[in-house]
């Protein structure tokens, strides 16, 4: 059995690491979709999960749900808080499903949403849990401000007036004649 050469290994994860396949089915979880209506999100961070053994088949079963959950920095570290995972049903030793989780960023990451949670009054939510090419856990953080009321009409109205146009312009379709005439 001959071993493979360094150059076919690393040209073969060369080529898995890039912008994702479009045809690729979406391996999300969990996501929160309340986040997009309460709060502006600025900036999207990726950030590995630290999970126990019953813990990764019960998000693979998507048992999942981030809609309490939050994202605390605290002593250099970022765990996330409030994020609930049922237990594994066929599991001995199941861990409580809301237990504080460790997320995994470098220290410049996590220095630089430090500095911008501190100064700027910024919140860091996680918007969706999903499972990378490699096959880890991920969490996508957002840097968020908080809408006010006024913020979220606007935002309702704005959606409102997109499905109107859309809707619009699907009947227009409609109601040409087909063909080239």
């Amino acid at each position: 059995m001959e071993q493979p050469s360094f150059e076919r290994i690393h040209r073969h994860w060369s080529c898995s690491v890039g912008k994702a396949d479009k045809s690729a089915p979406d391996r999300s979880v969990a996501t929160n979709r309340r986040a997009y209506h309460d709060y502006f999100i600025d900036e999207k961070i990726q950030a590995g999960i630290e999970l126990v053994g019953p813990e990764v088949k019960s998000v693979r079963a998507h048992h999942v749900s981030l809609g309490e959950a939050h994202a605390q920095i605290k002593e250099g570290e970022v765990w996330l808080i409030g994020a609930h995972i049922n237990p594994y049903p066929s599991a001995r030793d199941n861990v409580d499903p809301v237990r504080p989780r460790r997320l995994l960023l470098t220290k410049r990451e996590i220095a630089r949403l430090d500095r911008q949670v501190k100064q700027k009054g910024y919140t860091l939510i996680p918007l969706r849990m999903y499972f990378a090419d490699s096959g880890y856990a991920k969490v996508e953080l957002g840097l968020a401000r908080g809408k006010r009321m006024f913020d979220k009409r606007e935002s309702i109205a704005e959606r409102d007036a997109q499905r109107r146009t859309e809707r619009a312009v699907r009947e227009f379709e409609r109601s040409r004649p087909k063909g080239g005439e």
